[in-house]
């Protein structure tokens, strides 16, 4: 009888232990929007290829909200966890009077991701070119439009009065206005800037990220209550995300490249290779996960420039690097 006892609790232990494994073996899962899809956003797809995310017990479900506003609606309406988005849409959000406000807790891009797209090759481009053209604009408020004009006011031009703006058509709709003819100058992201270039639609003369400087362009943010009730979660998302950051850096973009490329259709590896070179060159990638105070300012700097910004928020109000920091000091 006592034998018999002894084989029971050993099978109740094993059963036990077999149910605790089967449930630890379920990943938890964290819903992202991304803004677009872009070759900017090479170490998030990194991250995703590499199974850094499946290394700390995530799956992570990824989709395409196209564009800042409704991005952050999809955020708001609980329809995903985390949004990649530009810092400007969380100050937008605070300045509404949210109880639960949307916070920065991860760094992805560092630099704008956008280009300046020239209708005919101009092999010696200035930036006075653009006076008196018809420039085919981002979503007004919008963060590539807000370091558009950022920029073309630093050479001397006023959008509004020295340019045919154009600022009426849809984000996801910008690219083909521009291959059906509108405009004689477009503001794009890659990998379309690089497409048209190859199929001579246009010719890239300028980096905005180059010009504009480093600010917080995409991070990734969630609502404060969300941060809060998934601590564990945010934190190994974090570090997933470190591990990416470091891999791309320390990686050639003809790597980076082979990797991402299922996210790209009809897109060659070599072409994503050229623009993976090209952002890692200019910094646009950040290296680490920490958003800090003087990008911030830059990129309040940059809104109130362009009349867009609705109050000045302090950086700790929506800017939280603690998880960053406790990833990056392991």
């Amino acid at each position: 009888m006592k034998g018999l006892r002894i084989t029971g609790s050993i099978l109740l232990s094993f059963l036990v232990i077999t149910a605790l494994v089967a449930c630890g073996g379920k990943n938890e899962t964290i819903r992202i929007a991304e803004v677009t899809r872009s070759i900017f956003y090479a170490p998030q797809y990194v991250a995703i290829e590499k199974g850094f995310f499946e290394e700390e017990g995530l799956e992570v479900e990824l989709t395409t909200a196209w564009g800042g506003d409704k991005t952050m609606t999809t955020l708001l309406a609980d329809g995903a966890d985390i949004a990649l988005v530009g810092s400007e849409t969380s100050i937008y959000v605070y300045a509404q009077g949210s109880n639960d406000p949307v916070i920065n807790f991860a760094q992805l891009t560092q630099t704008d991701g956008t280009f300046l797209i020239a209708r005919e090759n101009l092999i010696d481009f200035a930036w006075d070119n653009l006076e008196g053209s018809t420039f085919l604009g981002q979503r007004k408020g919008g963060m590539p439009q807000m370091a558009g004009e950022f920029v073309l006011k630093k050479h001397g031009i006023d959008p509004q009065n020295d340019l045919n703006l154009i600022q009426n058509i849809d984000y996801a709709n910008i690219p083909s206005a521009f291959a059906s003819g509108t405009g004689d100058f477009v503001q794009l992201f890659e990998p379309q800037a690089s497409i048209f270039e190859a199929e001579g639609i246009g010719y890239i003369v300028a980096s905005f990220g180059e010009e504009s400087g480093h600010l917080p362009y995409t991070t990734f943010m969630a609502k404060e209550s969300y941060l809060e009730e998934n601590a564990e979660a945010v934190e190994k998302f974090t570090r997933a995300l470190y591990k990416a950051q470091k891999w791309v850096e320390n990686n050639p973009a003809s790597e980076t490249a082979k990797l991402i490329l299922p996210y790209f259709d009809d897109t060659s590896v070599e072409l994503i290779e050229s623009v993976v070179d090209r952002y890692k060159s200019q910094g646009s990638f950040a290296t680490d996960p920490i958003l800090d105070q003087e990008e911030w300012d830059n990129l309040q700097n940059i809104m109130e420039e362009a009349g867009e910004l609705p109050q000045y928020v302090e950086y700790s109000q929506l800017v939280n690097t603690s998880i960053a920091e406790e990833v990056m000091g392991e």
